[in-house]
């Protein structure tokens, strides 16, 4: 791994939302601590083991529980009749396949399973992410190039 990946990927968490993250490959072993809310400084550790040892995969901070503001709790017993799209990884959302393109879906939508409703980025990889059920999509809950963590809902679809 080289200088420009590390630094590529400490841009990466930075942007995700994470605070911590470790990646053990090879003969690199990379621990990444961004700055918190309180203003600790970002913490970058890079070391390289032997090669003969063992690598555990890469572990990665469990994410953190989106925040729901109290005035959507009425709105909850509404939306329980939809089913979630949520996000399979963390990175960042696009909804288009490229910036002067329509979106893949909007509100309104008719969706069958296995279209793709947006693309996420992660390590410059675009992922494209494909519906598991057919419905209507009834609400969009991520704005276009913004960052997603694992399991964040993405779309509410209406299943009948």
């Amino acid at each position: 791994m080289d200088i420009r990946e590390i630094q590529n990927l400490i841009k990466f968490v930075a942007k995700s939302g994470a605070t911590e993250v470790k990646l053990e490959m090879d003969d690199v072993k990379i621990t990444i601590k961004t700055t918190t809310e309180s203003g600790t400084p970002e913490t970058t550790f890079v070391q390289h083991l032997p090669v003969s040892q063992a690598m555990p995969q890469a572990a990665a901070p469990a994410p953190a529980a989106p925040a729901v503001p109290a005035a959507e709790a009425p709105a909850a017993d509404e939306d329980s009749k939809y089913v979630t799209i949520k996000s399979p990884i963390i990175g960042t959302l696009y909804r288009k396949p490229s910036p002067d393109k329509a979106p893949f879906v909007e509100v309104g939508s008719t969706i069958a399973k296995g279209d793709v409703v947006c693309v996420i980025e992660a390590m410059k990889l675009f992922n494209e992410i494909e519906s598991e059920i057919s419905g209507k999509i009834v609400k969009v809950l991520v704005d276009d190039a913004s960052p997603v963590e694992f399991d964040q809902p993405l779309f509410l679809v209406d299943p009948s």
